[in-house]
């Protein structure tokens, strides 16, 4: 069941960002057995679990089918965008191809850096998860994902729900079980993409990056989530 109460986040500060605190969903607020009250699950099987004591959440594409759309969806659509949920609602309703969560409490990320802590835990199709950025009205948006599968990272740029690689770093160790960081860094058009703490991506974008973000994956993909981090300049 959707939930519209609010998770606070807790706030740090980061020496790369120092004019502004940081962002973190550690998750140990959430209530087990539940849909993250922290994020706003969109599309596909998001709910709240325990992984060695400890809150993570859980997204478990074997639960989901592409095109399957969550309950209450446009209370979801208007929690992100307000009177002006429609244009979003209708890209979701046309394209729920990919599972993916968005971090209530940032409205309007820019630059700075997004880090995702996760585990790919199964899948015969994907082992896939990632950032989620620039996530626009019109439903467009890009995604730094890793594949524990395939052992690669990609940057993706989603526009009506059809994937276009914009660029790739292959050959690298993503092993399934093991926790592994995933990050993102901008700075006006340049990206950086990180994997456990190594920069193994670069790009320029075509535009500087304005809207919400969130946690994305991929088919069949089932991973567990322990924290969700940005930092932006002041």
């Amino acid at each position: 069941m959707f939930r519209s109460p609010m998770i606070p986040l807790v706030f740090l500060a980061l020496p790369l960002f120092a004019q502004a605190p940081a962002k973190i969903l550690d998750f140990a607020a959430e209530t087990v057995g539940e849909e993250p009250r922290s994020l706003i699950p969109i599309v596909g099987k998001w709910t709240v679990t325990q992984d060695q004591g400890r809150k993570v959440v859980k997204v478990d594409g074997t639960r989901w089918r592409e095109g399957q759309r969550l309950a209450n969806l446009p209370a979801r659509a208007r929690a992100l965008y307000g009177e002006r949920y429609a244009e979003f609602l209708d890209s979701v309703k046309a394209f729920a191809y990919f599972p993916y969560a968005v971090a209530r409490d940032v409205s309007d990320f820019q630059e700075g850096e997004i880090t995702l802590r996760f585990k790919a835990v199964a899948g015969r199709v994907d082992q896939a998860t990632g950032i989620l950025f620039d996530l626009r009205p019109n439903g467009n948006y890009y995604a730094l994902r890793a594949n524990a599968l395939e052992n690669n990272l990609a940057l993706w740029r989603v526009v009506k729900g059809k994937r276009n690689a914009v660029k790739w770093a292959r050959n690298l160790t993503i092993v399934r079980g093991q926790w592994h960081e995933l990050k993102v860094l901008v700075k006006g058009r340049n990206l950086e993409g990180f994997l456990d703490g190594n920069r193994f991506l670069e790009h320029t974008l075509d535009q500087a990056v304005s809207g919400h973000v969130g946690i994305w994956t991929k088919a069949d993909s089932v991973c567990v989530f322990e924290r969700f981090l940005v930092a932006a300049p002041g």
